[in-house]
């Protein structure tokens, strides 16, 4: 399953584990314009499950989720699109 997403802005939290990646997605989303994309990269399979759950606390737009893998383990980029201030 290849599916592409393209993202505005980029948030790295690898090496960051629960619930950090969530914590600086909700920063980064505080300076986001509404209609933006953020890509957040993590390699905490937490993630999968935590991203939707806070887009949908929040609510917000969670758009999808691509898994690699970089030879040293798995990279989850999750995709959430700002669609509210």
């Amino acid at each position: 399953m290849s599916v592409s997403f393209q993202a505005d802005e980029q948030l790295d939290t690898l090496g960051m584990f629960c619930p950090m990646p969530i914590i600086m997605t909700s920063k980064r989303f505080k300076q986001l314009e509404v209609g933006k994309v953020l890509e957040v990269l993590s390699d905490d399979e937490g993630i999968i499950q935590d991203m939707p759950a806070w887009c949908e606390t929040t609510g917000q737009e969670f758009l999808g989720l691509e898994e690699e893998d970089d030879g040293t383990g798995k990279i989850f980029k999750t995709f959430v699109k700002k669609i509210k201030a």
